[in-house]
């Protein structure tokens, strides 16, 4: 079963059962685990949503193209001359801060300038070291690589005070220039679109018939607006229910999320026909324990991670094996611009305000890639700086 393509006859019966058992079921709502609080979950009912279902559906469609120009800056300074970025992580083991460190890595290289990786190692302490060891380098600029400026606030100061020009990937909730934490600008999607989309790809799936499980990682502020998106835009399809809202920090997602699943699948049954994580990793540790329940790869619950294009996401996708969409961050393209960026800062100008369109990955457009890498951002990068 393709991620994008509509459900054979048989799943399409099964669905139908699992509407009615969905109806029947109306008891489950409010369930939710490892939060307190929260909207009330979305209502049920035969008659789906046709209207928002045929938006659902035209919007998916243009985000699953792979053939999308590039519509990013074609003007802007030549490059400048010698210059040393830090990439500061938040933890390399993390897929998406690797991967835009490592796109850092690559335009660096064409620029003509030298960069350094500081793993926070996933934990406050760590960052705040590699803050400061980054700090001690004077650098040109340093980037905050997927964590939150606020938790290193005395180093984000002295890096003003020093006249060191700080970017960001992932580090604040919208993408742009940054006053409060100060930053030049913060390179991401915009978690309203990737929160939008994929609420959308599950009620243009279910043709708008789903039993949902939401997983989130709540202590992170980020990933909870995310989540609470996908929640607000999930309820706008009467068909759509959500079963359950799971709050497991990715930091125990290998410990909790196996007997997690166990408890749905045991909870919920049948009425569960899709998954959202706010992260691919989810479905990493998922994936074994669909497994050992004899679920189907291919075959409800359908999962579709919300962030961050995980390498080992698109195998799984690709393979059909419990994942069956992602919406990833292009995160080489992402690493460029932040170079791109810097460029800017250095030569007085403003940032460029570029920001990625949303893309969807599947089984019929992930054509055994790895990651999500758009055309013509490299091209145009270097043109911008004589290169």
């Amino acid at each position: 079963m393709h991620g994008n393509r509509k459900a054979t006859s048989g799943v399409k019966k099964a669905r139908s059962v699992a509407t009615t058992l969905l109806i029947a079921a109306t008891v489950l709502a409010g369930c939710e685990r490892g939060s307190s609080s929260g909207p009330e979950n979305s209502p049920t009912g035969p008659g789906g949503c046709p209207a928002i279902q045929a938006r659902a559906e035209t919007a998916v469609r243009q985000a699953e193209r792979t053939d999308v120009p590039w519509s990013g800056p074609t003007s802007g300074p030549t490059a400048v001359s010698a210059k040393t970025i830090v990439y500061v992580a938040q933890a390399m083991t993390n897929p998406g801060v690797a991967g835009a460190a490592n796109g850092v890595r690559e335009a660096a290289r064409v620029i003509g300038w030298s960069v350094r990786v500081m793993d926070g190692g996933g934990t406050p302490a760590g960052v705040q070291a590699a803050m400061s060891t980054a700090l001690a380098l004077k650098p040109s600029g340093i980037v905050i690589g997927g964590f939150d400026p606020n938790s290193t606030s005395e180093q984000v100061s002295q890096a003003g005070e020093a006249g060191i020009p700080l970017i960001g990937w992932h580090a604040v909730a919208a993408p742009g220039p940054s006053r409060r934490p100060r930053l030049f600008t913060n390179v991401t999607t915009r978690v309203e679109d990737v929160a939008a989309i994929s609420a959308q790809w599950i009620i243009e799936h279910s043709d708008g018939h789903a039993g949902v499980v939401l997983i989130t990682d709540a202590s992170i502020p980020f990933a909870r607006n995310k989540s609470e998106l996908i929640r607000r835009d999930l309820s706008t399809c009467s068909g759509v229910q959500l079963l359950s809202y799971e709050n497991i920090p990715i930091s125990d997602a290998s410990s909790r999320i196996p007997r997690e699943i166990s408890s749905l699948l045991s909870r919920f049954g049948s009425t569960w026909t899709h998954s959202v994580a706010i992260n691919d990793l989810y479905f990493a540790d998922a994936a074994p324990a669909f497994r050992a329940a004899g679920k189907n790869g291919a075959g409800p619950p359908f999962n579709i991670g919300a962030g961050d294009g995980d390498p080992s996401a698109f195998q799984r996708i690709d393979s059909e094996q419990y994942q069956a969409a992602t919406v990833p961050e292009p995160l080489s393209l992402q690493g460029w611009q932040i170079v791109d960026e810097f460029n800017r800062a250095f030569s007085a100008r403003p940032a460029s305000g570029y920001v990625a369109p949303i893309h969807i990955t599947t089984a019929d457009n992930s054509h055994g890639a790895t990651t999500w890498d758009p055309s013509g951002y490299r091209e145009a990068y270097r043109k911008i700086w004589g290169k």
